[in-house]
């Protein structure tokens, strides 16, 4: 083959400008500290507070400051991680594994404890939490709702707004008086921190979430002209979109009102596919409901794509396997299959929900939820990279530093040697590149040849015998007519993942699966000196056509180096297995760009004169690498100077090694104290203090039965979370014989009742069955039977405890959050009684409305550290407890894990599934969650640092629900270690508040 001058300049004469940062300080022919750059990513000096930017788009992509971006995006969401100091962890992790953006929930209720009133404070800071995501170098996508449903209590709404006349999304006044409310609070303070502002890195909006309803009429265009006017009115410039629920072309460009402003506003739709990858764009069906075909003239927008999924009390979902089996349904390869065609067919801002799920403390789950909302994703709930980062650190990369992916067009259709094997063919009408995404459907690996339009022709790949393998479920990227700095790359087998060029070398990232042969074609002048640093390659110089080609077998890292050949500067080829790159990191600086290889993690890379300063994290003693396309002679490590070697690809490397995370020791959990509780049961309790339930109307959905005299209904009495009391007292049961108590909850509610203080029994609802595992709402009547011997005149009194777990989401737009929860109908002998009720008794201003309900223990601190519990009878767990109601056991433990130690903390209980119990766990104070022992499927809760303290003292405590059928009573939880790194971030103390008597 031969290629023409002019082909040849195009591939290689501008390629220095085409590796341009969108937004680097320096110039591609690294100026500055002559470090180079790569493309992608957001430099301190661009996110510095007080310079302005502009956020706009076409039907390609993002483009900011002019530039194009495509956004790789990761849903975190902070109110399930509640120690802000572990927020910069997470948002350090997805800078550092290619993510260039996050997406975020602000949970309305999280913030709003009554009408009014918004907090921002603490665990609570949004505004802190953007701060820091600018400070990580990430754009920031926030979905402030109004509603979020995200499998969060009553999809985000308030408790407070169940009891109001308020017709949730809607164009109902009362509604939209209270949104406004909403906004106005969120917006100040999402408003300075627009990248448009200076003042950080939001960069989009969402109005709405999954708005499916009303579509088309006036009362959901109003609500969403009115949003979008509101949203206006707060001062947000940054353009906004929806999220279409699925592919249904709602809420496009042009569908309501926009007060006559145009070319601000996207379409976004979301999906969560299993079995084979759809097409939602380029090669799909098309027309309205084809994804991004929906909206032609905006760029394709995954607003969430399934990064996992979650899973229901009793595990149904994934079996029991918990969020191990939801990992393992969307694993790295269902990453590469997915997510490549969601990039092959046009999708330039692409959001994995999650990305770091976290956890759902107290009562913040949706009754679809358990506490852990791990959600299988690549960042796992105790914070640890998982495999599945791998894959999405190359995709992330690969965007990042390969603009040519920014713009891109169907191009003529191809096919592989194997039918088994599809192929998307890809090119950039602006550059002249093309892209090829391989993807195997099948249950077999396939190995074959591929057409490839390269500068020199249709070229059959792999030249090389043995073709191209494409694992079973799974998919690849090749690559042609692509810029490698001062050299081109006619094509490649291998994914490409990173580049950088810079006075001293080009460097290029090559990746794949361990054991496959890759095949490197490069354009040159003349016959370089090709040296094989690390591992093993064969390389043939073709002189009639000026090209380099390099075949290998991917095992580890292999480095490859090229010099002359009519360069005076060298190219460093990287080919990279997917176990090498997950230790290899592709950092941006605003003074250039190094790539490292070794640590578990790179947070941070500073570039000063010829010096890197790196900080990050070890998980063992292991080597460090660096190499950058300028000249760098030393490295610091967390601080500290690494005496560096220069090796013969012009790398760094540490002559010793970096050292790994102490030991860390965790004591045995003993000195328990018991004490049981629940004296609402009896029948001499003090209730007069207690609200009586008078209300004759509800503004709920679910209606008053009939006949009876009040509404008794928790959410009406202003109870909107945890567990609810009711007393009723009878004042003549000489013939009293059956009690019917109709109750509605969340999923797996519950109800115990006692008559004159004597357990009458517990009514449960189901654990849900695979195909109930969406159900929100549950009802059910409670028979009991008065029992024979407390006849008689009276008084008499009925208790009855509810769990009522939490409120349902409003997916469908018809106000099912307002179900009601506790009970809802109550006779004796089929009379209706008058009852008293008490629910939580105010709310903790550290804590939150969330974090407790209406246990007696609860109102009266028994979870708070420092309560003094002296008088309480020493046990030892396990301990079996054979009554029925809620007893209280608590601890005390110290931890001295080492300061440069992050050690990531769970509290796991192991015990026999047929002993019936619940627990509500309390660390200094704050509800961790719940634990339903004969339930499952988890069993390990994990103990955020901040709240629990690793270098001090911890109280523990544990409230236990058991319902007196059989032996039950709480094992003995053990502390387990879930990870340990050194490095991490600082962490401060999370406030909690300790017990006050009153």
């Amino acid at each position: 083959m031969s290629l023409s001058r002019r082909t040849f300049t195009t591939l290689t004469g501008a390629a220095t400008a085409a590796l341009a940062l969108p937004h680097a300080a320096e110039a591609a022919s690294g100026s500055g500290s002559g470090s180079g750059s790569a493309a992608g990513g957001i430099t301190p000096a661009a996110a510095a507070k007080g310079t302005a930017h502009t956020v706009a788009f076409d039907r390609y992509s993002l483009l900011v400051d002019g530039q194009r971006v495509p956004v790789w995006s990761g849903e975190m969401h902070p109110f399930r991680l509640p120690s802000p100091s572990l927020w910069r962890d997470i948002l350090e992790k997805l800078a550092a594994s290619g993510y260039n953006a996050v997406s975020v929930y602000a949970n309305w209720s999280y913030h709003s404890p009554a009408p009014g009133h918004y907090d921002f404070t603490g665990v609570r800071d949004l505004g802190q939490f953007l701060d820091t995501a600018a400070e990580t170098g990430l754009y920031v996508i926030v979905r402030p709702g109004p509603y979020i449903n995200g499998e969060t209590d009553a999809g985000g709404y308030p408790g407070w707004l169940t009891a109001t006349a308020a017709k949730a999304r809607t164009d109902d006044p009362v509604y939209l008086r209270y949104a406004d409310e909403w906004l106005t609070a969120v917006n100040a303070v999402i408003a300075p921190r627009q990248y448009t502002r200076g003042g950080g890195t939001v960069v989009l909006y969402q109005l709405e979430n999954e708005y499916a309803s009303y579509v088309g009429s006036a009362t959901g265009k109003d609500y969403m002209a009115h949003l979008y006017a509101k949203v206006r009115s707060d001062g947000i410039d940054i353009p906004l979109f929806h999220n279409d629920k699925g592919r249904n072309g709602d809420w496009v460009p042009g569908s309501f009102d926009t007060g006559g402003e145009t070319g601000r506003y996207l379409y976004a739709f979301d999906g969560y596919a299993s079995g084979n990858p759809p097409d939602w764009g380029y090669f799909g069906t098309g027309g309205a409901t084809g994804g991004s075909t929906a909206s032609p003239d905006t760029p394709g927008f995954l607003a969430e794509f399934g990064g996992g999924w979650f899973d229901a009390w009793g595990g149904a979902g994934f079996a029991g396997q918990g969020y191990a089996g939801a990992w393992k349904a969307r694993d790295p390869a269902y990453e590469r299959r997915f997510y490549l065609t969601n990039l092959a067919n046009g999708i330039k801002i692409h959001n994995v929900y999650m990305t770091f799920g976290g956890t759902s403390w107290g009562w913040l789950p949706a009754p679809v939820v358990y506490t852990s909302y791990d959600f299988g994703a690549a960042i796992s709930e105790a914070r640890q990279l998982t495999a599945k980062v791998t894959p999405m650190k190359q995709m992330g990369s690969l965007l990042a530093s390969f603009p040519d992916l920014a713009v891109l067009d169907r191009a003529a259709d191809t096919a592989a040697s194997s039918a088994s094997v599809r192929v998307y063919h890809l090119t950039d009408p602006e550059r002249g590149s093309h892209l090829y995404l391989l993807r195997n459907d099948t249950g077999a690996d396939v190995t074959c040849t591929v057409p490839v339009a390269t500068a020199a022709g249709t070229v059959t790949v792999p030249a090389a015998s043995g073709g191209l393998k494409v694992g079973a479920k799974d998919g690849k990227l090749l690559a042609a007519n692509v810029s490698l700095g001062r050299r081109a790359l006619l094509y490649t087998t291998a994914q490409p993942m990173w580049r950088a060029s810079g006075d001293a070398r080009d460097l290029a990232v090559f990746t794949g699966r361990p054991g496959d042969p890759v095949e490197v074609v490069v354009l040159g002048k003349d016959a370089p000196t090709v040296t094989v640093t690390d591992g093993a390659a064969a390389s043939t110089y073709d002189t009639a056509s000026g090209t380099l080609r390099i075949n290998a077998t991917l095992a580890g890292l292999t480095v490859v180096r090229l010099d002359g050949g009519g360069y005076d500067t060298p190219l460093v080829l990287l080919l990279a297995d997917d176990d090498a790159a997950a230790t290899l990191w592709p950092r941006t600086t605003g003074t250039g760009s190094v790539l490292v290889s070794g640590p578990a993690l790179v947070r941070t890379a500073a570039i000063t004169g010829r010096s890197v300063h790196l900080t990050g994290d070890t998980t063992a003693a292991t080597g460090l690498k660096v190499w950058s396309p300028g000249v760098l002679k030393a490295v610091t490590w967390n601080g500290l100077d690494i005496p560096v070697a220069t090796t013969g690809s012009g790398d760094l490397s540490a002559t010793g090694q970096l050292p790994g995370p102490a030991a860390v020791s965790l004591p045995a959990l003993t000195g328990w104290r018991y004490a049981a509780e629940n004296p609402e049961s009896a029948a001499a309790f003090d209730d007069s203090a207690w609200r009586v339930a008078d209300l004759t109307s509800s503004h709920s959905t679910t209606a008053v039965p009939a006949g009876q005299p009040a509404v008794l209904f928790a959410d009406d009495y202003g109870f909107h979370y945890g567990d609810v009391w009711y007393r009723a007292e009878v004042a003549d049961a000489s013939t009293a014989q059956d009690i019917a108590l109709s109750y509605q909850t969340g999923t797996l509610g519950l109800l115990m009742a006692w008559w004159d203080g004597r357990p009458l029994g517990t009514h449960r609802m189901p654990v849900p069955a695979k195909a109930e595992v969406i159900t929100g709402t549950w009802s059910d009547t409670a028979a009991f039977t008065v029992p024979a011997d407390l006849r008689g005149s009276g008084p008499h009194t009925l208790a009855v405890l509810v769990r009522r777990m939490g409120h349902e989401e409003d997916g469908g737009a018809n106000d099912a959050f307002k179900s009601a929860r506790g009970l809802t109908a109550a006779t004796l002998d089929g009379a209706p009684l008058t009852w008293r009720i008490q629910g939580a008794d105010g709310y903790d201003a550290v804590r939150g409305p969330l974090n407790t309900g209406g246990l007696y223990g609860e109102r009266n601190g028994w979870h708070l550290p420092g309560f003094p519990d002296r008088a309480w009878s020493p046990v030892t767990l396990p301990h079996t407890d054979t009554r029925q109601g809620v007893a209280w056991y608590r601890t005390a433990f110290t931890l001295a894990v080492d300061g440069a130690t992050d050690a990531s903390i769970g509290l796991a209980f192991t015990d026999d599934p047929a002993r019936a119990y619940r627990v509500q766990i309390f660390l200094n104070g704050w509800n961790i969650g719940q634990y339903a022992n004969d339930v499952g499927p988890q069993h390990t809760f994990v103990l955020p640092n901040g709240i629990l303290r690793t270098r001090g003292a911890n109280t523990l405590a544990l409230a236990v629900l058991t319902d007196g059928t059989g032996p039950a009573g709480p094992a003995l939880p053990a502390l387990t270690l879930l990870a340990a790194a050194r490095g991490g971030t600082p962490v401060e103390t999370v406030a909690s508040p300790s017990y006050r008597r009153s």
